[in-house]
Protein backbone atom coordinates (compact mmCIF):
# COMPACT_ATOMS: atom_id res chain seq x y z
CA UNK A 1 0.00 0.00 0.00
CA UNK A 2 1.16 3.75 -0.76
CA UNK A 3 -0.19 6.81 -0.34
CA UNK A 4 -1.34 8.86 -3.88
CA UNK A 5 -2.67 12.28 -4.21
CA UNK A 6 -6.41 11.10 -3.21
CA UNK A 7 -5.52 9.85 -0.07
CA UNK A 8 -3.95 13.19 0.31
CA UNK A 9 -7.14 15.12 -1.19
CA UNK A 10 -9.42 13.44 2.23
CA UNK A 11 -6.87 15.42 4.15
CA UNK A 12 -7.84 18.29 2.41
CA UNK A 13 -11.56 18.07 3.71
CA UNK A 14 -10.39 18.70 7.38
CA UNK A 15 -10.75 22.17 6.84
CA UNK A 16 -9.76 23.04 11.05
CA UNK A 17 -6.68 20.66 11.28
CA UNK A 18 -3.83 22.31 13.11
CA UNK A 19 -1.41 19.75 12.85
CA UNK A 20 -0.01 17.19 10.50
CA UNK A 21 2.83 14.46 10.33
CA UNK A 22 2.97 12.20 7.10
CA UNK A 23 6.42 10.03 6.99
CA UNK A 24 7.73 7.18 5.92
CA UNK A 25 10.51 5.33 7.07
CA UNK A 26 12.37 2.09 7.53
CA UNK A 27 15.52 1.34 9.64
CA UNK A 28 18.23 0.86 7.83
CA UNK A 29 17.54 1.70 4.55
CA UNK A 30 15.35 4.40 2.92
CA UNK A 31 11.97 4.27 1.61
CA UNK A 32 9.50 6.90 0.01
CA UNK A 33 5.87 7.94 -0.73
CA UNK A 34 6.26 7.89 -4.49
CA UNK A 35 2.67 8.03 -5.54
CA UNK A 36 2.25 11.40 -3.90
CA UNK A 37 3.06 14.70 -6.46
CA UNK A 38 3.15 18.67 -5.73
CA UNK A 39 -0.74 18.23 -7.14
CA UNK A 40 -1.08 16.12 -3.70
CA UNK A 41 0.11 19.26 -1.64
CA UNK A 42 -1.13 22.12 -3.51
CA UNK A 43 -4.07 21.22 -2.72
CA UNK A 44 -3.65 20.27 0.76
CA UNK A 45 -1.98 23.67 1.39
CA UNK A 46 -5.04 25.32 -0.22
CA UNK A 47 -7.84 24.24 2.30
CA UNK A 48 -5.81 23.26 4.94
CA UNK A 49 -4.28 26.98 5.39
CA UNK A 50 -5.22 26.43 9.40
CA UNK A 51 -2.39 24.20 9.75
CA UNK A 52 0.34 24.75 13.08
CA UNK A 53 2.86 22.13 12.14
CA UNK A 54 3.92 20.10 9.32
CA UNK A 55 6.02 17.12 9.51
CA UNK A 56 6.33 15.19 5.93
CA UNK A 57 9.19 12.71 5.65
CA UNK A 58 9.80 10.65 2.34
CA UNK A 59 8.42 12.21 -0.27
CA UNK A 60 10.50 12.16 -3.25
CA UNK A 61 8.10 13.41 -5.98
CA UNK A 62 7.57 16.96 -3.98
CA UNK A 63 9.25 19.54 -5.61
CA UNK A 64 9.63 23.20 -4.61
CA UNK A 65 6.48 24.33 -6.02
CA UNK A 66 4.53 22.07 -3.29
CA UNK A 67 6.73 22.90 -0.27
CA UNK A 68 6.72 26.76 -1.23
CA UNK A 69 2.71 26.35 -1.47
CA UNK A 70 2.74 25.43 2.53
CA UNK A 71 4.73 28.03 3.85
CA UNK A 72 2.97 30.73 2.03
CA UNK A 73 -0.82 29.74 2.57
CA UNK A 74 -0.55 28.25 6.02
CA UNK A 75 0.15 31.54 7.50
CA UNK A 76 0.12 30.06 11.21
CA UNK A 77 2.64 27.66 10.72
CA UNK A 78 5.01 27.11 13.59
CA UNK A 79 6.78 24.29 12.86
CA UNK A 80 7.74 22.66 10.10
CA UNK A 81 10.04 19.22 9.62
CA UNK A 82 11.39 17.90 6.41
CA UNK A 83 12.76 14.70 6.08
CA UNK A 84 14.48 12.98 3.48
CA UNK A 85 12.89 15.75 0.76
CA UNK A 86 15.05 14.83 -1.76
CA UNK A 87 14.27 17.17 -4.22
CA UNK A 88 13.69 20.81 -1.44
CA UNK A 89 16.33 23.50 -2.73
CA UNK A 90 17.27 26.75 -1.25
CA UNK A 91 14.19 28.36 -4.05
CA UNK A 92 11.60 27.30 -1.45
CA UNK A 93 12.66 30.11 1.51
CA UNK A 94 14.36 32.67 -1.12
CA UNK A 95 11.15 34.71 -0.58
CA UNK A 96 10.25 33.72 3.38
CA UNK A 97 10.89 37.08 4.39
CA UNK A 98 7.46 38.24 2.34
CA UNK A 99 5.26 35.88 4.16
CA UNK A 100 3.81 36.08 7.53
CA UNK A 101 5.45 33.15 9.21
CA UNK A 102 6.10 33.27 12.65
CA UNK A 103 8.22 29.84 12.32
CA UNK A 104 9.84 28.79 15.87
CA UNK A 105 10.64 25.15 15.25
CA UNK A 106 12.73 24.35 12.42
CA UNK A 107 13.98 20.78 10.94
CA UNK A 108 15.31 20.11 7.57
CA UNK A 109 16.56 16.82 8.28
CA UNK A 110 18.99 15.07 5.05
CA UNK A 111 17.61 17.89 3.09
CA UNK A 112 21.11 17.30 0.72
CA UNK A 113 20.28 20.25 -1.52
CA UNK A 114 19.89 23.01 1.00
CA UNK A 115 22.69 25.71 1.71
CA UNK A 116 24.10 28.59 3.40
CA UNK A 117 21.46 30.55 1.15
CA UNK A 118 18.50 28.47 2.66
CA UNK A 119 19.58 29.53 6.20
CA UNK A 120 20.74 33.36 5.56
CA UNK A 121 16.45 33.55 4.38
CA UNK A 122 15.49 31.39 7.23
CA UNK A 123 16.94 33.73 9.76
CA UNK A 124 14.54 36.32 9.16
CA UNK A 125 11.98 33.96 11.24
CA UNK A 126 13.40 35.77 14.51
CA UNK A 127 11.01 33.97 16.84
CA UNK A 128 13.15 30.58 15.82
CA UNK A 129 14.21 28.65 19.39
CA UNK A 130 15.04 25.06 17.27
CA UNK A 131 16.56 24.31 14.03
CA UNK A 132 18.00 20.86 13.11
CA UNK A 133 20.25 20.45 9.79
CA UNK A 134 21.43 16.85 10.55
CA UNK A 135 22.47 16.02 6.87
CA UNK A 136 22.75 19.04 5.55
CA UNK A 137 26.19 18.50 4.22
CA UNK A 138 26.04 21.81 2.22
CA UNK A 139 25.13 24.22 4.76
CA UNK A 140 28.84 26.39 5.80
CA UNK A 141 30.17 29.04 7.86
CA UNK A 142 28.13 31.68 6.10
CA UNK A 143 24.97 29.74 7.31
CA UNK A 144 26.19 29.57 10.78
CA UNK A 145 26.91 33.33 11.01
CA UNK A 146 23.62 34.29 10.48
CA UNK A 147 22.10 31.84 13.22
CA UNK A 148 24.53 33.06 15.17
CA UNK A 149 22.53 36.10 15.37
CA UNK A 150 19.47 34.55 16.39
CA UNK A 151 18.35 36.29 20.04
CA UNK A 152 15.90 33.07 20.56
CA UNK A 153 17.43 30.13 19.34
CA UNK A 154 18.02 27.05 22.20
CA UNK A 155 18.61 23.87 19.99
CA UNK A 156 20.87 23.73 17.08
CA UNK A 157 22.16 20.88 15.09
CA UNK A 158 24.58 20.82 12.73
CA UNK A 159 25.58 16.63 12.37
CA UNK A 160 27.55 16.22 9.10
CA UNK A 161 27.48 19.87 7.91
CA UNK A 162 30.51 21.29 6.20
CA UNK A 163 31.24 23.85 8.86
CA UNK A 164 34.70 24.21 10.04
CA UNK A 165 36.67 26.24 13.57
CA UNK A 166 35.52 29.75 11.48
CA UNK A 167 31.64 28.85 12.17
CA UNK A 168 32.17 27.98 15.41
CA UNK A 169 33.88 31.76 16.28
CA UNK A 170 30.55 33.22 14.92
CA UNK A 171 28.95 31.13 17.16
CA UNK A 172 30.78 31.55 20.09
CA UNK A 173 31.11 35.44 19.27
CA UNK A 174 27.11 35.49 18.62
CA UNK A 175 24.48 36.46 20.95
CA UNK A 176 22.51 33.01 20.36
CA UNK A 177 21.37 31.60 24.18
CA UNK A 178 21.97 28.12 22.98
CA UNK A 179 20.95 25.44 25.59
CA UNK A 180 21.68 22.39 23.03
CA UNK A 181 24.48 21.79 20.34
CA UNK A 182 25.22 18.87 18.21
CA UNK A 183 28.39 18.96 16.06
CA UNK A 184 28.29 15.38 15.31
CA UNK A 185 29.92 14.37 12.88
CA UNK A 186 31.37 17.53 11.58
CA UNK A 187 35.04 16.50 10.13
CA UNK A 188 36.27 19.35 9.82
CA UNK A 189 35.81 20.82 13.60
CA UNK A 190 39.45 20.65 15.10
CA UNK A 191 40.19 21.59 19.24
CA UNK A 192 40.70 25.56 17.88
CA UNK A 193 37.01 25.49 16.93
CA UNK A 194 35.94 24.75 20.44
CA UNK A 195 38.48 27.25 21.93
CA UNK A 196 36.21 29.51 19.80
CA UNK A 197 32.80 28.25 20.47
CA UNK A 198 33.53 28.57 24.66
CA UNK A 199 35.38 32.03 24.61
CA UNK A 200 31.62 34.23 24.39
CA UNK A 201 28.33 33.90 26.24
CA UNK A 202 27.58 29.99 25.63
CA UNK A 203 29.48 29.41 28.32
CA UNK A 204 26.38 30.70 30.40
CA UNK A 205 23.75 28.82 28.58
CA UNK A 206 25.08 25.91 27.20
CA UNK A 207 24.36 22.21 29.09
CA UNK A 208 23.95 19.67 26.30
CA UNK A 209 26.90 19.31 23.49
CA UNK A 210 27.47 16.09 20.94
CA UNK A 211 31.37 16.11 19.70
CA UNK A 212 30.83 12.59 18.45
CA UNK A 213 32.80 11.40 15.63
CA UNK A 214 35.18 14.00 14.91
CA UNK A 215 37.99 12.66 14.11
CA UNK A 216 40.45 15.51 14.86
CA UNK A 217 39.19 16.22 18.30
CA UNK A 218 41.33 15.68 21.16
CA UNK A 219 41.61 15.72 24.82
CA UNK A 220 42.77 19.12 24.85
CA UNK A 221 39.38 20.22 23.44
CA UNK A 222 38.07 18.92 26.81
CA UNK A 223 40.53 20.14 28.83
CA UNK A 224 39.54 23.82 27.18
CA UNK A 225 35.57 22.94 28.48
CA UNK A 226 36.42 21.90 31.61
CA UNK A 227 38.71 25.45 32.21
CA UNK A 228 35.79 27.39 30.55
CA UNK A 229 33.42 26.33 33.53
CA UNK A 230 30.64 25.30 31.51
CA UNK A 231 28.38 23.85 33.57
CA UNK A 232 27.77 20.35 31.33
CA UNK A 233 24.43 18.64 31.95
CA UNK A 234 24.60 16.14 28.56
CA UNK A 235 28.13 14.96 26.76
CA UNK A 236 28.49 13.09 24.31
CA UNK A 237 32.06 11.78 22.77
CA UNK A 238 31.41 8.49 21.18
CA UNK A 239 33.74 7.67 18.57
CA UNK A 240 36.44 9.74 18.90
CA UNK A 241 39.78 8.25 18.12
CA UNK A 242 41.92 10.89 19.83
CA UNK A 243 39.88 11.38 22.99
CA UNK A 244 40.90 9.10 26.09
CA UNK A 245 41.69 8.88 29.73
CA UNK A 246 42.92 12.74 29.80
CA UNK A 247 39.33 13.68 29.18
CA UNK A 248 37.36 11.59 31.88
CA UNK A 249 40.14 13.07 34.64
CA UNK A 250 39.58 16.54 33.18
CA UNK A 251 35.63 16.05 33.52
CA UNK A 252 36.04 14.58 36.74
CA UNK A 253 37.76 17.56 38.03
CA UNK A 254 34.60 19.83 37.54
CA UNK A 255 33.63 21.28 41.13
CA UNK A 256 30.89 23.99 40.46
CA UNK A 257 29.93 25.87 43.73
CA UNK A 258 30.94 22.62 46.29
CA UNK A 259 28.97 20.66 44.19
CA UNK A 260 31.06 17.77 44.16
CA UNK A 261 33.55 16.92 41.56
CA UNK A 262 32.39 16.70 38.09
CA UNK A 263 28.57 17.35 39.61
CA UNK A 264 26.80 19.06 36.91
CA UNK A 265 26.95 15.64 34.50
CA UNK A 266 23.99 13.67 34.10
CA UNK A 267 24.89 12.25 31.13
CA UNK A 268 28.56 10.98 29.27
CA UNK A 269 28.75 8.95 26.38
CA UNK A 270 32.55 7.88 25.53
CA UNK A 271 31.41 4.90 23.50
CA UNK A 272 34.13 3.38 21.35
CA UNK A 273 36.67 6.58 22.14
CA UNK A 274 40.06 5.78 20.76
CA UNK A 275 42.00 6.63 24.14
CA UNK A 276 39.53 5.32 26.80
CA UNK A 277 41.42 2.29 29.36
CA UNK A 278 40.67 0.82 32.54
CA UNK A 279 42.29 3.85 33.89
CA UNK A 280 39.24 5.97 33.45
CA UNK A 281 36.97 3.82 35.24
CA UNK A 282 38.39 4.32 38.11
CA UNK A 283 37.47 7.69 38.12
CA UNK A 284 33.75 6.99 37.92
CA UNK A 285 34.27 5.88 41.00
CA UNK A 286 33.67 7.70 44.64
CA UNK A 287 34.01 11.19 44.94
CA UNK A 288 33.98 11.72 40.97
CA UNK A 289 30.89 12.55 38.90
CA UNK A 290 28.28 12.55 41.96
CA UNK A 291 25.05 12.91 39.88
CA UNK A 292 25.95 11.01 36.46
CA UNK A 293 23.23 8.64 35.48
CA UNK A 294 23.60 7.90 32.31
CA UNK A 295 27.56 6.21 31.18
CA UNK A 296 28.21 4.78 27.74
CA UNK A 297 31.31 3.25 27.24
CA UNK A 298 33.17 0.67 25.10
CA UNK A 299 32.76 -3.07 25.07
CA UNK A 300 37.27 -3.12 25.62
CA UNK A 301 36.38 -2.22 29.46
CA UNK A 302 33.26 -4.38 30.03
CA UNK A 303 34.76 -6.67 32.21
CA UNK A 304 35.05 -3.68 35.01
CA UNK A 305 31.47 -2.84 34.57
CA UNK A 306 29.94 -5.28 37.40
CA UNK A 307 32.52 -3.28 39.92
CA UNK A 308 31.40 0.30 38.89
CA UNK A 309 27.97 -0.85 39.19
CA UNK A 310 27.97 -2.17 42.73
CA UNK A 311 30.08 0.70 43.41
CA UNK A 312 27.19 3.21 41.71
CA UNK A 313 24.05 1.79 42.60
CA UNK A 314 22.21 4.70 40.53
CA UNK A 315 24.49 4.94 37.11
CA UNK A 316 22.91 3.26 34.43
CA UNK A 317 25.66 1.91 31.91
CA UNK A 318 25.39 1.47 28.55
CA UNK A 319 28.43 -0.29 26.60
CA UNK A 320 26.70 -2.31 23.70
CA UNK A 321 26.77 1.15 21.31
CA UNK A 322 23.05 2.31 21.24
CA UNK A 323 22.58 5.68 21.96
CA UNK A 324 21.87 7.26 25.32
CA UNK A 325 18.46 8.90 24.82
CA UNK A 326 17.83 11.81 27.08
CA UNK A 327 14.09 11.16 28.82
CA UNK A 328 13.99 7.29 28.01
CA UNK A 329 13.05 5.08 30.77
CA UNK A 330 12.85 1.68 29.10
CA UNK A 331 15.81 0.04 30.95
CA UNK A 332 17.20 -3.17 28.79
CA UNK A 333 19.26 -6.40 30.14
CA UNK A 334 22.45 -4.00 28.01
CA UNK A 335 22.33 -2.01 30.96
CA UNK A 336 23.98 -2.92 34.53
CA UNK A 337 21.23 -2.10 37.19
CA UNK A 338 21.48 -2.55 41.04
CA UNK A 339 18.43 -2.06 43.01
CA UNK A 340 19.08 -0.21 46.22
CA UNK A 341 17.93 2.23 48.02
CA UNK A 342 17.11 5.79 46.14
CA UNK A 343 19.74 7.73 48.17
CA UNK A 344 20.92 11.16 46.98
CA UNK A 345 24.92 9.88 46.10
CA UNK A 346 26.51 13.11 46.93
CA UNK A 347 25.42 13.10 50.69
CA UNK A 348 26.69 9.52 51.14
CA UNK A 349 29.85 10.88 49.38
CA UNK A 350 30.35 13.80 51.18
CA UNK A 351 30.39 11.68 54.61
CA UNK A 352 33.16 9.32 52.91
CA UNK A 353 35.23 11.47 51.50
CA UNK A 354 38.33 12.27 53.36
CA UNK A 355 40.71 15.69 52.99
CA UNK A 356 39.42 17.44 50.44
CA UNK A 357 42.66 18.74 49.55
CA UNK A 358 44.37 15.12 48.86
CA UNK A 359 41.37 14.84 46.33
CA UNK A 360 42.45 17.90 44.70
CA UNK A 361 46.37 16.95 44.31
CA UNK A 362 45.41 13.88 42.97
CA UNK A 363 43.21 15.25 39.95
CA UNK A 364 46.14 18.07 39.67
CA UNK A 365 48.51 15.39 39.06
CA UNK A 366 46.59 13.83 36.56
CA UNK A 367 45.48 16.90 34.46
CA UNK A 368 49.50 18.04 34.74
CA UNK A 369 50.35 14.73 33.18
CA UNK A 370 47.38 14.77 30.33
CA UNK A 371 48.99 18.42 29.24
Amino acid sequence: MDLTNWGIQQISSCSKLRHLSLVRSQEDFAISFRRVNDLGILLMAENCSNLESVRLGGFCRITDAGFRAILHRCSNLQKLELLRTTQLTDLVFHDISATPLSLTDVSLISCTLITDFSIIHLAYCKDIQVLDLKGCRRVGDEGLKVVSSLGKLKTLHLNSSDISDVGLSYLGSGNAPLLSLSLRSCQRLTDKGISALVAGSLVQTLQNLDLSNIPNLTDNAILVLVKSGMQIVELRLRECPLIGDTSVIALASMHFQGRGYGSTLRLLDIYNSGGITKLAISWFKKPYFSRLRWLGIGSNVNGYMDVLGRDRPLLRILWQGNELDRGRQDFSDEFYKVEFEEEDELEQWLQNVGNEGEVEDEIGQWLQEGE
